[in-house]
Formats: C-alpha cells, structure tokens, sequence
C-alpha cells in the first residue's frame, strides 16, 4: 500500500511513528552510500583482526547514539513493545553474523566469489518484502534488481579471471551466503520496525547486539582487544563516523520512509563508490569490467528508483 510521499506501509492500520521527512529521504540515501563506500578504504589501511576491527565499529557508532537516546528518548525505550524489542534485538544479530560471517568468508573464497553473494541480498529482501511486508514488487523493481545484481556479477567475474579461488570455496561461499542472508534479513526488520519505532532508539539497541555478537566472536577468536596504537583507533573512529553514523543510520532513517527493496538494491552502490576512493587514495585502477558492472549498477539503481515510484 502506499500512502503520502510514496511511503510504503506493511499494512492499512500501521501508522509511521516519523512525520513527513524535512530532508529527501533519496538524498539521505545517496550520502549513506558515500559514507558506506569508505569502510573497504578504513578496513584496508587497518592492521587489526577483522572482528576486533567491526566490533569497535559498531561501538564507537553505539556510544553517542546512546547518549543521545538517554538524554533525547529515555521514555522512548520504555514505549517499545515488547514484540518490537525482541525484532530490534534480532536485528542486531543478523548484522553481527553479517559482518562475521562476510568477513570469515574472504579467508576461504576468492574476493570476487564473496563479494557477488553477499551482495545477492537484494534478491532476498525483494522475496521477503513481497512475503512478509506486503510490497508490491513490480516489474521495474525486479528489472532493477535484477540488473544491479548482475552488474555487481560482472565486477565479480572480472575479478575472478585474474585472481585465486582460495583454499575452500565452497565454506566460503557458503559463508558469504550466510552474510546475504542476514543482511536482508536485517534490512527487513528495519523497514517493518521503523513504522513503529523511533530512529535512535531503535539503532541503539540493534547496534548495542551487534556490537556484544561481534565481541563474543572477538573473544572466541582469541583476538586481543587493546594494545593498538593510536592510528588504529583513529580508524577505528572513522569506521563509527563515516559508515556507522552516516553510513548504516542514516540507511536506518531512510527505511522509514522508503520502500526496503529500493534502500537495499542502493547498497549496490558501495562497490561502485569504492572502487572510485580505491582508485584516488590507494592507486588502485578499475579495470575495464569494474568500470562497465558498474555502470549496470547504476542503472539498476535508477530503474528500481522509477519503479518504486511509479
């Protein structure tokens, strides 16, 4: 069903908790797809684990979320229903086991392997939306998403014709399929919670679960925890800042007004944005199938835009 401002709802009776946005909730989009786009830039120049590093991710970006939900939304907490908190929490342990299982998956599969599933996300919340949140699915929609993929499967390719296929492909595409999965598993709780939950209280408990997931995986994995030096934690602050603050919340905000498949086909935009900073700041040249599956994405992206308001 949509209503005002193209905004889809999940039923006729379900009201948004938001008004009407003052920003373009399309803007905001654009500016998170920037700001996700560094994270392989920050994640690169990093030398600690993996899971130390997405741990302190997310609890640099939890940290003045919080205080913000305690001085700004205290009454706010107590208002969630207990339905919706245990949705929110779930959330947050879909985007643990993201980030783990995506990040594990690149030890065992080649880069272009994991990349091409993990971004096959929007194929899920496509299915989902359709199942669970009554969106209707057009034609446009699923030509967009189809396309986007398959740009995305170009860069892939391209990569994989020049590149190692790792020591155990099928774990680590399996692994990276896992990490599909929990994406869209997350992106779809957020488009159904956030009619009912306010934006800060609802990110401070997902990204306080993510954050104690990825910390237990952390310990599991016998990564120490401090001891790194001070440009360590100064990328760690800019993984918090740049794609967890106006990255991942500002795709929180945005999936209360938009419809999910269009926010999650947009993620397709990072590889894009990255290969771009990758190009400027680590001299590393898009070769020719990066510059064309690119190109796809794009317009996958606009397709999915026009269909999702049409």
């Amino acid at each position: 069903m949509i209503t005002d401002h193209n905004r889809y709802v999940c039923c006729p009776t379900t009201a948004s908790v938001e008004p009407g946005p003052a920003r373009s909730p399309r803007v905001g989009l654009v500016v998170a797809i920037g700001a996700i786009s560094t994270g392989a830039i920050l994640v690169r120049w990093s030398a600690a684990p993996a899971a130390v590093a997405a741990f302190y991710r997310v609890l640099f970006t939890t940290l003045p979320l919080a205080v913000v939900a305690i001085w700004r939304y205290r009454d706010a907490f107590g208002a969630i229903h207990r339905r919706d908190a245990i949705g929110a929490a779930l959330a947050g342990l879909a985007l643990a086991i993201h980030f783990a299982s995506w990040f594990e998956s690149l030890a065992w599969t080649s880069v272009a392997a994991s990349v091409t599933l993990v971004q096959s996300q929007p194929l899920f919340v496509a299915l989902g939306s359709w199942l669970f949140l009554r969106e209707r699915l057009t034609r446009p929609i699923i030509g967009g998403i189809l396309l986007a993929v398959g740009g995305v499967v170009v860069i892939s390719v391209g990569d994989l014709l020049g590149g190692s296929v790792g020591s155990n492909p099928a774990l680590g595409n399996a692994l990276a399929l896992i990490g599909a999965l929990a994406a869209a598993g997350y992106v779809l709780a957020g488009r159904s919670l956030r009619q009912r939950v306010p934006l800060i209280p609802y990110v401070v408990v997902v990204y306080t679960v993510a954050a104690a997931g990825l910390l237990v995986i952390a310990l599991l994995d016998g990564a120490p925890l401090l001891g790194y030096p001070t440009r360590e934690w100064l990328l760690f602050a800019g993984l918090a800042v740049g794609p967890g603050l106006l990255g991942h919340t500002v795709i929180n905000w945005a999936l209360g007004h938009l419809n999910s498949s269009l926010v999650s086909v947009s993620l397709l935009g990072e590889p894009v944005g990255a290969a771009i900073l990758a190009a400027v700041l680590l001299d590393e040249q898009p070769a020719l199938a990066t510059i064309v599956g690119g190109g796809i994405v794009l317009a996958g992206i606009v397709l999915t835009a026009r269909g999702a308001t049409g």
